[in-house]
């Protein structure tokens, strides 16, 4: 079946210069907001934002971080800055340790990360009170309104917040970039506006200033720029409710922005704002598309990598031209000195979290695990690094035949950015939950306005079940026009006097490239074929991988190299400034790029370590306290250091307790399932210890106890002070021992209590064969130990 797309005439320009958003006088780069995409520099510009809350991580931890963020394809980092989590106690606001809001902004400045304060006061981010402190709710005055009463308190936070980032801002060479006002706020403009003004006076000083636009929200006429969301599972709807539609229509190209979905939990179903943000104002920009989920007690959500992976493309097809993650990195909730601090029925919200973990089974986990959606995830980023500028002001368009509803699982799903002669085709074929069939027989036309349609590839395909990607139509590399190809593009590097594009395969599609003849010169290909048609160079049969070079002369004397790799080793490129020059670094584990130390950092679980980099360096490299082996691989030279075995085993756990009946069920708030309490916990919880290892202690950097177990809560204890804990949904349980108590483990060890869930508890966990995952046991635990590596030349 060949599907139809018509490109409409080119639209009228955008608006400019319409909305209130100035940059600082001067500065080199000025950001300005049309009404369809961003700019920088006079450049269109497609931000990468990722939220990272630095209250919910050890500060020693925050550097390296930021840069797996970075290399990830971040480009700016948001954070919520929660009043609770620094003025506990009222009177005594804390900026020290993890709370040290100064240092984690100077340290984005430092790696060339920008930074989005959301300054609140009200955040919610499953925390308790949603950020107020307690204090302040037992005060006479009515929170998230104008009340005198409650403005004083918050004038005085800004101006604690502003005091911290005083010299950040834009005008003084800051990384401040944005600043959102409050959260999820629908129906109070003037105090959004209110707040915005208090912000301003208390010295904060930003070229943007946001607003989250889900659930219908009023705004405050063009002060704020709306930001959207959406997520591929929910902890906050009902456990028997099933997959969301509002979280099943984020797998279809439209051009719908809202989400009534998200916070609908905290705000009256039957009162919403006065309809969405106008969208002929504003760019569709979003902060908050799941990078992972939270889980509740009483809804358990796990949420897979390409699901994260094919709602971020899907953005990208409906017209978003600011990717926003929510989160990109986990944390765990920092000790309350007065309470604990995690969003639970003890303080009137709907939902029980954990009291620890924030882990979000986000992209870079609690304890900076990098997990799979992180690689689909920059896939996707090092997309917008190259070629973001081309696709920021392109339009999205539909296709003939869309599909019937968000019911309709037979349609294939389908959209194109074009700017009316060239463009991206995305194709979504997966959704959470519910596979999508296969598309036998699939080709695809384009037909612009002011250019010869395109129909590829050149024999129909199987678009198989799971499979999301993204084409290029008529993309220009380098004095060659590629027409199209059944390949995603990557990103370019220079290596060996030529600009190699990068193209990712899609599994179960053979890859096609078809160039405009006029273009060429000359083709050499490692294999496959070289078919003359229409005034195009198609170039098929090549095997996809890191031989898969295919060798252009462009007509204008310039050198091209396509190399197209396999689906699985696409997701293994890095892509950054490494020993004096841009290079291409494929890898598996974790890599960053440290430029203020002239070293590329390997974090690794594997005896052996390896990478692979183009173009590589003319100097040998080295890691300290270990050799390094140099061989080909395909066109990139491949390192493995021999590092040894890594001190990882599997670990001791000894039964010390069997488990009690399972407590009776309760409910909270809204009648959903509470957390059992503490009684209950020490009464049925069945307990083991865990043997730390002696040499693990005492270089615990890295380590994770890596847990496999069933039930319904499980807790870890060092004596009676709890360090760590989660909710039962199938997925491992880490636990970082870095973040444990050192001198009370060597003296108290390590405690867990693992609770069985009762039959008849309301809890909603993801699809399961039997009843048998409501047992309380651990199945098995493993030392897991990442490794540290810096490479530098020789």
């Amino acid at each position: 079946m060949t599907h139809l797309l018509r490109v409409p005439p080119p639209a009228a320009p955008p608006l400019t210069g319409h909305l209130p958003f100035t940059d600082a006088p001067g500065v080199p780069d000025p950001i300005e907001v049309t009404s369809r995409w961003l700019t920088r520099g006079g450049r269109a510009w497609l931000p990468v934002s990722g939220e990272f809350h630095y209250s919910r991580c050890p500060h020693g931890e925050w550097e390296e971080e930021l840069l797996k963020m970075k290399a990830g394809g971040v480009t700016a980092v948001a954070s919520y800055v929660i009043w609770i989590h620094h003025e506990e106690i009222e009177g005594r606001v804390r900026f020290d340790g993890h709370r040290d809001l100064r240092c984690f902004a100077e340290l984005c400045a430092r790696h060339g990360l920008d930074f989005i304060p959301r300054i609140g006061p009200w955040s919610h981010a499953e925390v308790r009170n949603g950020g107020l402190p307690d204090w302040l709710l037992a005060r006479a005055c009515t929170p998230r309104t104008d009340d005198p009463a409650y403005l004083e308190p918050v004038r005085a936070w800004f101006t604690a917040i502003a005091g911290q980032l005083r010299g950040l801002d834009r005008a003084s060479g800051g990384p401040i970039v944005a600043i959102q006002i409050e959260n999820e706020l629908y129906d109070q403009p003037g105090h959004l506006r209110t707040l915005k003004r208090l912000a301003q006076e208390a010295g904060l000083s930003a070229p943007l200033w946001t607003s989250t636009a889900w659930g219908g929200v009023q705004l405050p006429g063009d002060e704020l720029l709306p930001l959207y969301g959406g997520y591929s599972e929910a902890f906050w709807t009902e456990a028997d409710g099933g997959w969301p539609d509002t979280c099943r229509k984020h797998f279809f190209f439209t051009h719908e922005r809202d989400d009534e979905g998200i916070g609908a939990d905290l705000r009256p179903t039957a009162v919403r704002g006065a309809g969405p943000a106008p969208t002929d104002r504003f760019p569709w920009a979003t902060c908050e598309l799941g990078g992972g989920m939270a889980v509740a007690y009483h809804r358990r959500p796990r949420v897979e990598a390409a699901d994260v992976g094919a709602l971020g493309l899907t953005k990208l097809g409906c017209g978003s031209v600011w990717q926003g993650y929510y989160m990109f990195h986990g944390g765990t909730n920092p000790a309350g000195e007065l309470t604990s601090l995690q969003e639970s029925h003890a303080t009137g919200y709907p939902n029980d979290l954990p009291v620890l973990t924030y882990d979000f089974q986000a992209p870079l986990g609690e304890y900076g695990q990098v997990r799979p959606s992180y690689h689909e995830l920059r896939l996707q980023h090092l997309l917008l690094a190259g070629f973001g500028h081309r696709i920021a002001p392109m339009r999205s368009v539909l296709p003939e035949q869309p599909p019937a509803g968000q019911h309709d699982r037979d349609t294939l799903r389908w959209a194109v950015r074009t700017d009316g002669t060239s463009g991206f085709l995305f194709v979504t074929n997966h959704q959470p939950h519910e596979p999508l069939p296969g598309h036998p027989d699939t080709a695809f036309t384009v037909a612009f306005p002011d250019a010869p349609s395109l129909t590829l590839p050149s024999t129909p395909v199987t678009v198989p079940s799971g499979a999301y990607f993204c084409w290029p139509l008529r993309l220009d590399v380098a004095g060659l026009r590629l027409e199209w190809a059944t390949a995603q593009p990557v990103c370019a590097v220079e290596a060996d006097g030529r600009t190699v594009l990068v193209l990712a395969a899609t599994d179960g599609i053979a890859p096609e490239l078809a160039l405009d003849a006029d273009t060429v010169g000359s083709v050499e290909v490692p294999s496959g074929e070289i078919t003359p048609v229409a005034g195009r160079v198609l170039v098929s049969g090549v095997r996809p991988g890191t031989d898969a070079l295919v060798e252009v002369e462009a007509a204008d004397g310039s050198r091209v190299g396509l190399l197209v790799l396999d689906a699985a080793t696409a997701r293994t490129v890095y892509r950054g400034r490494a020993w004096g020059a841009e290079r291409l670094v494929l890898c598996g584990d974790g890599v960053v790029f440290d430029e203020h130390r002239h070293e590329v950092r390997l974090h690794s679980p594997a005896a052996e370590p390896t990478f692979a980099v183009l173009p590589a360096p003319d100097s040998a490299l080295v890691v300290e306290g270990a050799g390094v082996r140099e061989a080909a691989d395909g066109v990139f030279t491949r390192y493995t250091v021999d590092a040894g075995p890594p001190a990882g085993t599997v670990a001791t756990v000894r039964s010390v307790r069997p488990a009690g009946p399972a407590p009776e069920p309760v409910t909270g708030v809204q009648g959903r399932a509470s957390v059992p309490g503490e009684k209950d916990v020490d009464a049925a919880a069945a307990e083991y210890r865990v043997d730390v290892p002696q040499d693990l202690l005492r270089n615990p950097s890295g380590v994770l106890l890596r847990l496999r177990w069933t039930g319904d809560l499980a807790r870890a204890c060092v004596g009676d002070a709890l360090v760590a804990d989660q909710f039962w949904s199938g997925r491992v349980w880490d636990i970082g021992l870095d973040r444990l108590p050192a001198r009370a483990l060597r003296t108290e060890g390590l405690r867990l209590k693992v609770l069985p869930l009762a039959p008849d508890a309301a809890v909603h966990v993801p699809e399961q064969p039997d009843d048998t995952w409501r047992e309380a046991r651990v199945l098995d635990a493993v030392w897991v130990v990442t490794r540290r590596w810096a490479v530098r030349t020789g």
